[in-house]
């Protein structure tokens, strides 16, 4: 609970945002609020008329934090300490609804709380059930309170999560994709989970380079923090309570049940990973979690793009993998990787050292699956398996290649033909002229 000096600082800060915002106003306010005149009131209406020409109406918490530490406010204080004193107590509370004053980005326009509920049609109860600002389901033993379905896959660092919300949150988030982050604009150096962009847009840039640099992101998802999130919204134009709330709809922090599952917590990065996943983050397998992870990402994809442009070379971003090329990189690898490993660790991420790779023009150099040392082309060791399975379902039947028991064999097969045609049109017509010799009857 706030202390006295903290109580007022809301009620004061909350009242002035519902009047008049000049000085006579803000203390006809302030006066309102206390049941009383008090001669500090005209110089904390002075100082925050200074600091804020215009009605902060976005930010209450942030009006409420400089409130605290005016002048007027440390008068009030020095006053309190003495024998028998005491802060002000608010008598009436006066709130005004926030509003959103910026609209850098088209996005869906929500004032406060109850625009939000009204959009993701739930009632301000369920919102703020879902939204868990205050973090209960963590601690929470009973699954039915849980509003995601937690999966490990082991690795070899230890184990990812998996975390895929229910259906209810899960559409509520989908809206939220769709009218709130999708306006927001991504860096042109990501690639993943990008309309119009892929594997193949992200790999182009690297064809025919001297040297190749891939590295990767340790725990991209995880990393990514509740604040990251928020800041991300504010920079939209929401108001701080609509800012807050969506953080909580897109955020989760691991159940502790589900942290102690974790397999190999022995490795460095499995104990990382442990705290980070204690703490709100993106939960990876939420509809929301690649976009913002991209919006997210923004200022580290703008810094490493700088950095790039600077010694000639070539930068992209696939979700958590980072490549770089160029000419130049061949005398400067290792420089390299140290330069981008601290810009990285500037950016709160941190840089999976063992999977960084270096290939040369006499390797094959691979981004993302697709091979660019000529032009973009699957690894051929795909094409011929891919080329056999089409070759054994014309000779002996689809039924006999369709192993692993995909649903549609068909539909996965011409998936994976025109994943081939996208990168090599040659290879592509040559796996669809099998693929239309089969016999699927």
């Amino acid at each position: 609970m706030p202390d006295g000096r903290a109580r007022l600082a809301i009620a004061l800060a909350d009242a002035f945002l519902a009047g008049a915002w000049t000085s006579d106003g803000l203390r006809t306010q302030g006066q309102l609020v206390l049941g009383a005149r008090h001669a500090w009131l005209r110089r904390l209406a002075r100082e925050v008329i200074k600091a804020y020409p215009e009605p902060p109406s976005d930010r209450p918490r942030e009006l409420f934090a400089f409130v605290l530490q005016t002048q007027a406010m440390a008068q009030v204080e020095r006053r309190a300490a003495r024998p028998g004193g005491g802060f002000p107590l608010p008598l009436h509370r006066l709130t005004a609804p926030t509003s959103m004053i910026r609209h850098p980005f088209p996005v869906t326009s929500l004032d406060h709380a109850g625009d939000l509920a009204a959009l993701l049609g739930v009632s301000m109860e369920e919102l703020l059930w879902f939204g868990d600002t205050n973090g209960l389901q963590r601690r929470a033993r009973s699954d039915r309170l849980q509003h995601y379905r937690s999966t490990w896959v082991p690795s070899v660092s230890g184990g990812r999560l998996l975390e895929a919300p229910l259906s209810r949150l899960k559409a509520i988030q989908r809206q939220i994709l769709a009218q709130i982050l999708t306006p927001i604009p991504i860096h042109d150096a990501a690639h993943g989970f990008v309309v119009g962009r892929s594997a193949r847009t992200g790999a182009a840039p690297h064809v025919g380079t001297g040297l190749l640099i891939s590295l990767d992101l340790e725990s991209f998802f995880a990393s990514i923090t509740g604040s990251r999130i928020y800041g991300v919204l504010r920079a939209a134009g929401y108001p701080e309570p609509v800012a807050h709330l969506l953080t909580g709809l897109c955020a989760t922090a691991t159940p502790v049940r589900v942290l102690a599952e974790m397999p190999g917590t022995a490795a460095p990065s499995a104990f990382r990973l442990r705290r980070r996943l204690a703490e709100p983050h993106l939960p990876q397998g939420a509809p929301t979690s690649p976009q913002l992870a991209n919006l997210c990402a923004f200022a580290i994809d703008r810094r490493l793009s700088a950095y790039a442009s600077a010694i000639g070379a070539v930068y992209t971003r696939y979700a958590d993998d980072l490549t770089f090329s160029g000419d130049t990189l061949v005398v400067r690898q290792r420089g390299v990787v140290a330069a981008v490993a601290r810009i990285v660790a500037e950016e709160g991420f941190r840089l999976h050292i063992d999977k960084t790779r270096t290939r040369g023009r006499d390797a094959r150099q691979q981004v993302t699956g697709v091979v660019v040392n000529a032009s973009t082309t699957v690894p051929r060791r795909d094409y011929d398996t891919l080329r056999a399975i089409l070759h054994n379902c014309v000779t002996h039947g689809p039924s006999t290649q369709n192993r692993v028991e995909h649903n549609d064999f068909r539909a996965h097969l011409r998936g994976r033909i025109s994943w081939v045609a996208s990168l090599d049109a040659g290879r592509g017509r040559k796996l669809l002229a099998t693929f239309e010799q089969i016999d699927w009857t």
